[in-house]
């Protein structure tokens, strides 16, 4: 991918990192917080009904702590509507040991493109995206950012290699380049492609696209993982 003219590159041959920069991610934050406090308000009655759905729709909390890597390495819980049974955990690995051709998928992506653990309503949040709303609380916290990398698991840390600093040097997002860039229908490595290519190459236009792009996912209900 092209990279930002206005990027410096580093004694090594390699682009600066934009977003490892501070005068550039307070940039972002200045525009973001804001915009999330908007989106937060404009959303609680949206997530308040979904709320009662699935408390209607399958025994248990409506929403879910995921815990995941955020920035500087650090152990954050993002928040997601519940989007599975609530055994759904405990179910997973025996699931993988029964299929081996579900467990080779899960060790590829670490998820489940037709996952038996998924409630019929959660099929639907995920699809459209809205399982990921609560995270705005999540921003809100500054725990995530609104666009960024999507945060990872433990076990995904080794697939980053020598893009790991740069992962770990920025906030997590709700959205970004990967989700609107193909999302499970790309290999990792495009994943981790995608995710470098925003840090190095972030400004404020890139943040909007990409947000314009979200909405278009989430109305098209093509979001679905």
């Amino acid at each position: 991918m092209a990279g930002d003219g206005n990027s410096s590159g580093n004694k090594d041959g390699r682009q600066a990192s934009r977003l490892r920069l501070e005068k550039y991610r307070l940039l972002k934050a200045a525009w973001e917080f804001p915009l999330t406090v908007l989106l937060f308000v404009a959303f609680l009655p949206v997530g308040a009904l979904l709320a009662l759905l699935i408390k209607i729709a399958s025994p248990g909390p409506a929403i879910y702590c995921a815990r995941r890597i955020g920035r500087h390495g650090r152990t954050i819980y993002v928040l997601k509507f519940r989007t599975m049974f609530v055994d759904a955990d405990q179910k997973l690995e025996a699931i993988l040991d029964e299929n081996p051709e579900l467990k080779r998928e899960w060790l590829r992506k670490f998820k489940l493109s037709n996952d038996p653990r998924i409630t019929p309503l959660g099929k639907i949040l995920r699809r459209t995206s809205l399982d990921e709303l609560p995270q705005l609380w999540n921003v809100l916290r500054g725990d995530m950012a609104l666009v960024g990398p999507r945060p990872i698991v433990e076990q995904e840390r080794e697939l980053y290699g020598e893009h790991l600093a740069d992962l770990l040097a920025v906030q997590p997002g709700m959205t970004g380049l990967w989700q609107v860039s193909g999302r499970s229908n790309t290999t990792y490595a495009q994943r981790v492609a995608l995710d470098m290519h925003y840090i190095e190459n972030w400004s404020p236009w890139l943040d909007l696209l990409i947000l314009g792009k979200t909405l278009g996912v989430v109305l098209k209900g093509t979001g679905a993982r």
